[in-house]
C-alpha cells in the first residue's frame, strides 16, 4: 500500500530536521523510502511574522499489520521526539510537522485523522514535492494526479526547490 507523508519545518535547521525525519520514516516503511527534494515555501494560513518553511514528502509502503491510525500514531511520536508540543496557536512554527497525506486509494475519517488529507489537492508546499515522488497518484476524490493538480493551482504559496 503506497503511503505518502508530507514533512515541515520553519523552527531550529529545518533542512537537517527534515534529513533527520526522512531517516526515522526508513523504520515505518517495508521498503525504503523515496524522498523528495528540500522546497522553501512562505507560510500559507500563519501568524503574522511566520519563518519559512522547508518542506518535502515521502512515499512509503504500508508495513503489514499498520493502520493509518497505527501509522499517524508513529509519525506524532516522531514529531514529539522533534519538540513539537500540543498547538497554542493555530498554523504556528514548529520544529516537524509529519502529515498523512494518503494512505493507497482509502479514505479515512474520524475524530483523529482525516486521509487523504483535506486540504493536500489546495497547497503547492505539498504538491510540488509529492510530484517528484509521485506525480501519477490520485488523491481519493481528486480525479486528477497530483502532477496535474500542482500544475493547475492558481494559488497555494510561493514554493521553490533548494
Amino acid at each position: 500500500m503506497v503511503v505518502l507523508v508530507a514533512l515541515g519545518s520553519n523552527l531550529g535547521d529545518p533542512s537537517a530536521r527534515i534529513r533527520e525525519a526522512f531517516d526515522r520514516l526508513e523504520s515505518l516503511s517495508a521498503v525504503p523510502i523515496l524522498r523528495s527534494s528540500h522546497w522553501s515555501s512562505t507560510p500559507v494560513d500563519c501568524p503574522p511574522g511566520s519563518p519559512m518553511f522547508v518542506n518535502a514528502a515521502a512515499r512509503l509502503e504500508a508495513r503489514p499489520g499498520d493502520t493509518p491510525a497505527s501509522l499517524l500514531a508513529a509519525l506524532q511520536s516522531i514529531e514529539r521526539g522533534f519538540g513539537r508540543r500540543p498547538k497554542q496557536v493555530v498554523n504556528e512554527a514548529r520544529p516537524l510537522d509529519l502529515d498523512l497525506i494518503a494512505w493507497g486509494g482509502e479514505r479515512v475519517a474520524t475524530a483523529e485523522l482525516t486521509v487523504p488529507h483535506p486540504r493536500a489537492h489546495l497547497r503547492r508546499f505539498v504538491l510540488a514535492p509529492l510530484s517528484e515522488i509521485a506525480p501519477d497518484f490520485v488523491l481519493p476524490g481528486q480525479g486528477a494526479t497530483i502532477r496535474e493538480l500542482a500544475a493547475g493551482l492558481e494559488s497555494g504559496g510561493e514554493v521553490r526547490r533548494l
